[in-house]
Parts: C-alpha cells; structure tokens; sequence
C-alpha cells in the first residue's frame, strides 16, 4: 500500500511542503505519506469479525465487462477485481500517480476496508457492493465536505427507485432502512500536484448478505426486499443504478450547489429528530436537530456540528 489512512481534526498533511493547512471539514478523512500499512491481512483467508452463511447459495461474481460498458456513457472507468486490500487506499494511490477523475474501483473482497471514524468494513465475498470513486471537482476547499453527503443521497435515490426499498440517511451520509444501516460512506481528500485536492469517496452496501452475516443494527438490500415481498435486485443492476445516480447527483452539486443540498436535505431523516449526538472528543449533546447548514454541519438547538456520532432519540 503507498500510504497509511488516519483521521485528522481540521487540518490536511501537505506532501508538497511537510507541513500542514487548516482543512474545513471533519467528516472527510486525509492520507498521511508512505508508511506503514493501515491493516495486516488476516491469516487463512477469514476476516476478524465477519460471519460467512452456512445456509446461502454460491453467490456469483460480477460482469466486470458489462457493468464497464453500461456506465462508458455516463464517464465512468470502471474496473472490478476479485481481492484487494482497501479500495480507497488503492484509488489514492492512483489519484497521486495521476489518474483521472471518473475512476472506480469494485472489489468482490476486501481485507483492509475503513469506515468513517477509523472503523472497518467488512462483507462476504460476492455479497455486497464495495467500490471506491475518484472525483477531481473545482470547487473551495469548503464545500468538499459535500461530496459524502451527497453519495449518500445518491445511494438513496438508487435503493428507492431500483430496489423499491425506503431508503433514508441518518446525518451525515449512513444509510438506513427501517433504523438498520445498510451503507457506509468514507470520503478521503488527497493532496495532489500541482496544488490540486483529489476526493476518493468509498462506499460499503449490503446487498445479498444473509442475516447470520450481519452485525447487529445491519440489514442488507435483499431483507429489506424480502420483507417487502418485492423480487430480488443483482448485485451488477444495483451497481450501475448507484453508479449513475452518483454521477447525476454530482454533475447536479457541480451545476448548481443550493439545488443538490437541498436534495440532501430532503432524504435525511435526521432533520426534525430529537437526537443525541456523540461528539470526538467525548462530550454528548442532547436536543432537536432543526438543520443542515450551507456548509453541511447539523444543527442542533442552534449549535452546529461538523463532526460526530448521531443517535436518532425514540
């Protein structure tokens, strides 16, 4: 791996001149210089942590050249290996080599995969989507901080109109349905030359994971769709809908910043709760969450918060 992930409080490392620059947002992560390795392959092929259904079918892995030709249009480079590491790290890598905007990387397995606030991500092999975007936007380094945000709205506009499943966000981008978390969001900014910020954004959804796979609080597409008695969704259909509402959904942000966050802020459930919000450096908040602000940040009782654990009160 080129690089070590770890997350920073409000500042970027800067390769050019090993220092460091006050960066604007808390929930986009920034990659540190070559090191050490972020995580150690496991021995003997298992994840720590991961349960394998003895009960499901084999599961099939994706077609990597029709998914590729599907998205061609919507300028996508999509490419699908069987095993990597960390699709983010790899994607990283590639945003320093130089590549260009509209990169995606699936993988069928990862060993090495993070979420937000340095937690893994794990998911049988074949049984969910696990792929990483590289985006290369114009825009002040303040409204990066979107682009996670706006994946999850992305995602939701895919599950609710591909696999008929009401799909929510919980700020700032998990996505949930019916209180159980079905995708993760973990978007890493990346220093580039000359004086550029690549953003990687990976995302982790349970799509075919049986529930003896799950972690508690999880579901995946097709519960969700079985309990609905509505007919399963492929893994490769539901990669390309997800895929081109992502695109869409960032060409819209692109056009016309006020539109695309108010699409967010339609899909959040969080707005109108009564919350409790765990904060990084312990402290807990308790009261209404009334907003998302212009720079992504939910308000809560009129505090605005850039970072943090949020707990949907019953």
């Amino acid at each position: 791996m080129p690089g070590s992930v770890r997350r920073v409080r409000l500042r970027v490392l800067d390769s050019r001149v090993g220092g460091t620059n006050q960066y604007p947002w808390r929930n986009v992560t920034v990659v540190s210089p070559p090191g050490q390795r972020s995580g150690n392959r496991p021995v003997g092929g298992t994840l720590t942590g991961m349960r394998t259904s003895k009960t499901h079918p084999r599961r099939l892995p994706l077609d990597a050249g029709l998914v590729a030709a599907a998205l061609a249009d919507d300028g996508l480079d999509v490419r699908v290996v069987g095993e990597t590491g960390s699709t983010n790290a790899d994607l990283v890598a590639a945003a320093k080599a130089g590549a260009r905007e509209g990169r995606v990387l699936v993988a069928e397995s990862q060993w090495a995969g993070r979420g937000r606030l340095d937690r893994s991500w794990v998911s049988p092999p074949g049984a969910g989507l696990t792929f990483s975007v590289l985006l290369r936007p114009t825009v002040p380094a303040a409204a990066l901080g979107w682009l996670p945000l706006l994946t999850g709205a992305s995602l939701v506009g895919a599950l609710r109109g591909s696999a008929g499943i009401p799909a929510v966000l919980k700020w700032p981008n998990d996505v949930l349905v019916d209180g159980a978390k079905v995708a993760g969001i973990l978007a890493e900014a990346v220093p580039c030359q000359p004086a550029t910020t690549a953003v990687v954004v990976g995302v982790g959804l349970n799509v075919d994971t049986a529930a003896d796979e799950l972690p508690l609080g999880a579901t995946s597409v097709a519960l969700c769709q079985r309990r609905a008695s509505r007919p399963a969704t492929g893994r490769g259909e539901l990669l390309i809908e997800v895929l081109r509402e992502l695109a869409a959904g960032y060409r819209a942000w692109l056009a016309e910043p006020d539109r695309a966050r108010d699409a967010y802020r339609s899909v959040c459930a969080t707005l109108g709760q009564q919350v409790r919000v765990e904060l990084p450096d312990g402290a807990v908040v308790v009261g209404a969450a009334t907003a998302v602000d212009a720079h992504g940040r939910l308000v809560v009782d009129g505090r605005a918060f850039a970072a943090g654990d949020v707990v949907h009160l019953r």
